[in-house]
């Protein structure tokens, strides 16, 4: 007889990297203070963060949730169907309704619950939900969780877009859901020609706008950067990110919003988002809104590393973004060069497949605001020093194939 848990005991590929010293993930940083972090006892330049406007760390940020632990407590022990809705979250609601340009918003208690409860709310028996083949693992679920078909096309390919459109019942409701900006390539999505192909076979657009929000669109995300608010029907955003927090939103029309609100199992069935969580994105959003400078700091900051990397001779693929992946192929050469920059006292993220397709391992690096120039020429000295040691580039530089392919 079968027994449910076989196939732990054939899992043996992270117990193995453990012993030999390799493993990278679940690893614990004792202290972060957004541009630097002590990781196991070793001071690192962070930039393998998300916090692009580097507010997690900034004391008025800090103070708003003090004070709403202070009047409200740490948590709001229930949903916000019920006893959970908060005035902090009608407030900012309202605020993110207005920051994107949408007449209502919804908040949730993560970004995962937010797509999730999103698209397994609009997308029903009947319909079909078209994803781009590189979007978010939170939206592949929440197309498995909906009772409509998922259908994916090629990662912003226009032509594979619309040949999965043409193929679908014209009488059947649609809708197509992209990243605003993608998470480990960095690349922004083509929206106007999505939106064109879109609305051509009669499909509501959606984007999920995670790393978009206090990025693009001088902070309001990816439609505004294309002038394309009016156009796209949702807009989905993280706080985790630019908001200096945790949870998520989602915002178009009222009416659409009033649906979600009736209809997202994870919105109903998960406790609210805490006072502190909410009041930090209020304060957060008051900043973004009052010092647009911080916006320009940060895309300064990743051209900077972008024209370096470039200069060393690494394949940063086609990013265009504060996020710039650093490709280098091979699993095992990736998780290398991860820990010989932990060496050199720079933290990135190893992301091997199935995070990225086969043969696409690739340390993801990302930027801050708050960065200073000392913290980029650190970081890019020691890609540079440890890139010439594993062979990853040459001294000229030039990228190296030297060892390229898949180890298993």
């Amino acid at each position: 007889m079968a027994d449910l848990f076989d196939k732990i005991g054939s899992f043996t590929q992270a117990k193995e990297a453990i012993e030999l010293g390799y493993y990278p993930y679940f690893r614990a940083l004792s202290v972060s203070e957004g541009t630097t972090a002590i990781f196991e006892g070793k001071e690192v330049v962070m930039i393998g963060s998300n916090n692009y406007l580097g507010l997690t760390t900034d004391e008025r940020v800090r103070q708003a949730a003090i004070d709403a632990i202070e009047r409200y407590g740490t948590s709001v022990t229930g949903s916000r169907f019920l006893n959970g809705t908060l005035e902090l979250h009608l407030e900012l609601d309202r605020r993110l309704a207005a920051f994107v340009g949408k007449e209502a918003a919804l908040v949730f208690p993560t970004g995962y619950q937010t797509n999730v409860g999103t698209i397994s709310a609009v997308v029903q028996k009947g319909d079909y939900v078209i994803i781009d083949k590189d979007d978010h693992a939170s939206i592949v679920d929440g197309c498995f969780l909906c009772r409509g078909e998922m259908k994916r096309f090629r990662h912003n390919d226009l032509s594979s877009l619309e040949e999965v459109l043409s193929k679908l019942p014209s009488q059947a409701g649609k809708l197509v859901v992209v990243d605003g900006v993608y998470s480990m390539g960095g690349d922004v999505a083509p929206l106007a020609d999505i939106v064109r192909v879109s609305k051509a076979y009669g499909a509501r657009v959606m984007v999920d706008d995670a790393h978009g929000i206090g990025v693009t669109g001088g902070g309001r995300g990816t439609a505004a950067h294309f002038g394309l608010t009016d156009d796209v029907d949702l807009i989905m955003g993280t706080f985790s990110k630019s908001f200096a927090s945790i949870g998520g939103f989602i915002a178009g029309s009222k009416d659409v919003i009033h649906y979600i609100q009736h209809h997202a199992r994870s919105l109903i069935f998960s406790a609210a988002l805490p006072a502190p969580n909410a009041a930090a994105v209020l304060k957060a959003l008051d900043i973004i809104e009052a010092e647009p400078q911080l916006i320009k700091q940060l895309w300064d900051n990743a051209d900077y590393m972008r024209n370096g990397f470039n200069a060393l001779g690494y394949d940063i693929g086609t990013s265009n973004s504060p996020i710039i992946p650093v490709v280098l192929h091979d699993d095992f050469r990736t998780v290398l060069a991860w820990h010989a920059l932990i060496e050199e006292g720079v933290y990135t993220n190893p992301v091997l497949p199935p995070g990225v397709p086969p043969n696409q391992s690739l340390l993801r690096t990302s930027y801050m605001a708050t960065h200073q120039r000392e913290h980029l020429d650190r970081a890019l000295e020691a890609f540079k020093v440890v890139g010439e040691r594993l062979d990853l580039v040459s001294p000229s530089g030039e990228v190296s194939t030297a060892g390229q392919g898949v180890i298993s």
